[in-house]
């Protein structure tokens, strides 16, 4: 169940499943609403043709005609029953005669009062159905003055139960055929989807995963040649260039080995030629004849000695290359391993920095993001040098600059001696002298997004064409990390945007709310600013402030705007909302801290708020930061139920409930910001006890601001 195909398909499946049912659903309940409207229209129409019939019968004089016409409309499958019936409600006639001088329901008397013509009611009998009730009013005409007395203006009213049982029959007949083409084709598109995954994905995923296992087998000629996808091609041309460099790397240390196993051999032969020339001179005495010719061979063998030093000089110099070979790929591991462990662009961009100069013991290096827009250059992640306060690190493209011809030819630089290059800026637009540099480009596909750059060796050497291949590979990878961390931060800001729209939404329909996300935001991001809260922390406070009332939209708008006093049953409603809060975030895998923050933010500090009465030792510091900020903005805000509150007094309730429902350590900092005038608006103790005392005011209990901060 781990297979990222069957996680690609089962999220497809659900999504294609969710569509589907819901489509059906408000295809059904159109269908139904639409022959509902057709079966009131034939109602309405059968009611009128049997009026203007029992009229033309009575006005003939046949008024005992009448009964029989009911009598055999009600033999049709589709009416339930027809009957006449007075002012009073007295029925005057009916197919079914058991009915005649009985009262009509005071429902139906009332529609013909009203003059209401038709009404959808459900039947009280044992199966429920649905059936029109459709009432005709009968006039007095000249005709009819014989018998009536002119004056009186209705005789009575015409009434027909009409039957809409068949008429579900058929709904159901539809949903049926519905529900059987809706499955067959979410069938269809799964078998579609399963065979683009197993093309596009699986099967080039499988070749690649087979060419590893060879090479494990040492099989290094192996290649592979994979593109149904940009994508899949970029893997299978780096692979293929990966397995290259191996078997290069591979072929040069078993040379190396060899080349060492000869030197060793000729050293051993070398130890048995001394050992021989030892016993000659031993025998030097009784062979003196022979003197001449060994001093020749002691002459080669030190010429075999220099031969052999040599070579062990030439062997030693093969290690050292072997050893740059080695800490290249190490320091392409390391920096797969750093670009992959996060997706947050700030450490993306300092691991690879780091790693790079710690590698190509550079002195400064940097990262340079490109704007297309602005056409400039932004610096990020400055190493080994101290940017002045009143410096920009936001620079114009000039053909003086490295950076800028780098972006323009798409190729790396390598500058060995600045001296050689006088139309390249010695010194950088941030302070710096520059000796020496390599510079590579960050590409993606044939988006260009920046440069890396590290300068000036750190032993005071310059760079060498295998440091530049260094560099643009490590660039090569740093590439995509960083396009991909943009593109993860710009979805996280996506969904931001999305759901911060829908807070704006709701609380632009009412007046009084207007606004009070961005308070709380401004409040709360000044009071984590005051505390120092790591970054990290304090992103989560400024989205959970403009967040934390998303619940609202699962709460009744006539409920916000109530005016008087709340129910407990309203209260429990409104309480209901940092749930739901919770609820509508709990997909977005980013927030779930945010997410946590809002479900705790109307939570209070002696474990007594809502909704999970948490005590404070569990609750998060940004909720308490949060509870603060927002009661402070419901206090000082207008609502339809009571006017603000004057700051002064608003300040006084955070004061008395510090300890109970706020944090005792927190309210001081927030009132501090308050006396420096940070949120526009100043107070201090004097203006406070003058306030409090010039200006009585209506008492409202705080638990009551507390559960219409909603």
């Amino acid at each position: 169940m781990n297979s990222l195909k069957v996680k690609i398909l089962g999220m497809i499946t659900l999504i294609v499943v969710v569509i589907v049912f819901v489509v059906s659903l408000l295809e059904y309940q159109h269908q139904k609403r639409i022959i509902t409207q057709i079966s009131a229209q034939n109602a309405i129409l059968l009611t009128t043709t049997l009026q203007s019939t029992i009229e033309n019968v009575m006005m003939s004089g046949r008024s005992d005609e009448v009964f029989r016409i009911l009598t055999r409309l009600k033999e049709k499958d589709k009416i339930e029953n027809l009957r006449i019936f007075d002012e009073t409600g007295r029925i005057l006639n009916s197919a079914i005669k058991r009915e005649i001088g009985l009262q009509v329901s005071p429902r139906e008397l009332e529609m013909y009062k009203d003059g209401k013509r038709i009404a959808l009611v459900r039947a009280a009998n044992e199966n429920s159905t649905e059936i029109f009730k459709s009432i005709a009013p009968i006039y007095n005409k000249p005709a009819c003055h014989a018998c009536h007395d002119a004056r009186t203006t209705l005789l009575g009213a015409l009434e027909i139960e009409l039957s809409i049982k068949y008429l579900e029959s058929y709904l159901d007949k539809e949903k049926l055929f519905m529900t059987v083409s809706m499955l067959a084709m979410v069938v269809l598109i799964l078998v579609i989807i399963f065979f683009f995954l197993n093309t596009y994905v699986n099967r080039p995923l499988r070749a690649i995963i087979s060419s590893m296992q060879r090479i494990e087998q040492g099989d290094f000629d192996v290649q592979t040649d994979i593109s149904t996808s940009i994508e899949m091609k970029t893997l299978s041309d780096n692979f293929n260039m990966m397995v290259s460099k191996l078997r290069y790397y591979m072929d040069t240390t078993v040379g190396h080995e060899r080349e060492l196993a000869r030197a060793q051999s000729k050293l051993s032969h070398h130890h048995e030629m001394h050992l021989m020339n030892q016993k000659l001179e031993d025998q030097l005495k009784e062979i003196e004849n022979l003197n001449v010719g060994m001093e020749e061979r002691i002459e080669e063998i030190e010429e075999a000695n220099y031969r052999i030093a040599d070579l062990a000089s030439e062997l030693e110099d093969k290690n050292v290359t072997l050893e740059r070979a080695v800490a290249r790929l190490s320091t392409l591991y390391k920096v797969g391993l750093a670009v992959n462990s996060t997706m947050e662009s700030e450490k993306i961009f300092d691991l690879i920095v780091r790693t790079t100069v710690e590698t190509l013991q550079a002195q400064i290096g940097y990262i340079i993001l490109y704007n297309h827009q602005g056409r400039n250059l932004k610096v990020t992640t400055l190493l080994g040098h101290e940017v002045p306060q009143d410096t920009s690190t936001t620079i114009p493209m000039k053909p003086s600059s490295v950076s800028t011809w780098v972006i323009e030819n798409r190729k790396p630089l390598l500058i060995p001696d600045i001296n050689e290059f006088p139309h390249f800026d010695r010194y950088s637009a941030l302070g710096y002298e520059r000796k020496n540099l390599i510079c590579a480009p960050l590409l993606v596909k044939d988006e260009i997004i920046g440069t890396i750059t590290v300068v000036n060796k750190r032993d005071s050497s310059t760079y060498n064409a295998e440091e530049l291949e260094l560099l643009a590979t490590i660039a090569a990878q740093a590439s995509i990390a960083i396009k991909n961390a943009q593109l993860y931060d710009e979805q996280q800001a996506t969904y931001l945007h999305t759901i911060q729209a829908l807070v704006s939404a709701i609380e632009a329909s009412d007046s009084y709310t207007r606004g009070h996300s961005e308070r709380v935001t401004r409040y709360s991001v000044e009071l984590a600013r005051k505390l120092a809260l790591p970054p990290e922390r304090f992103k989560v406070i400024e989205r959970a402030a403009i967040l934390h009332d998303i619940g609202k939209i699962g709460i009744d708008l006539n409920l916000l705007h109530k005016e008087g006093k709340l129910s407990p049953e309203d209260i429990h409603d409104l309480q209901q909302h940092p749930v739901i809060g919770m609820k509508i975030l709990e997909p977005i895998d980013f927030l779930q801290d945010v997410r946590l923050c809002i479900g705790q933010h109307h939570e209070r500090y002696d474990g007594r708020g809502y909704p999970n009465r948490i005590p404070a030792g569990e609750l998060l510091l940004e909720s308490r930061i949060l509870a603060i900020a927002d009661a402070f903005d419901a206090m000082t805000s207008d609502r339809p139920y009571r006017k603000a509150l004057p700051v002064e007094a608003a300040v006084k309730e955070l004061v008395d409930h510090a300890g109970a429902q706020f944090d005792p350590a927190l309210v001081p900092h927030f009132i501090e910001l308050i006396e420096n005038g940070t949120f526009g608006f100043s107070c201090d103790r004097e203006s406070q006890e003058a306030s409090l005392l010039r200006e009585p005011r209506k008492v409202v209990p705080l638990s009551d601001y507390n559960v219409r901060a909603v």
